[in-house]
């Protein structure tokens, strides 16, 4: 009986985890886009270190957002994809929260 109730907390203690690596993870990845959103409005002065974070952001953010502006065109000079990826980040984050949650 004590190993199952180890067992039991110890799956329980896995899902809260998992959920709360979920949630940082997301929360991290969102913050990185808003980052990439920021440079990509402004033009920073050429610097090896700052070109190489560029392309970092660049590298991660990219291929989430490329998902959204195939779908979403701009209009005019406002592309609405950032938004969109980020409004599906934070449903994604508590979808995913609450069934990790439930388990």
């Amino acid at each position: 009986m004590g190993d199952h109730l180890a067992a039991v907390g110890l799956l329980l203690d896995v899902g809260s985890s998992i959920a709360r690596f979920v949630e940082i993870f997301i929360v991290v990845y969102t913050l990185l886009l808003l980052a990439y959103i920021i440079t990509s409005w402004i033009r920073l002065p050429y610097q090896p270190w700052l070109n190489r974070v560029q392309r970092f952001l660049y590298d991660v953010c990219d291929p989430y957002l490329r998902l959204f502006r195939r779908f979403i065109p701009p209009i005019g000079p406002i592309d609405l994809s950032p938004m969109v990826a980020i409004i599906t980040l934070f449903v994604l984050r508590s979808v995913l929260v609450s069934l990790l949650e439930r388990l």
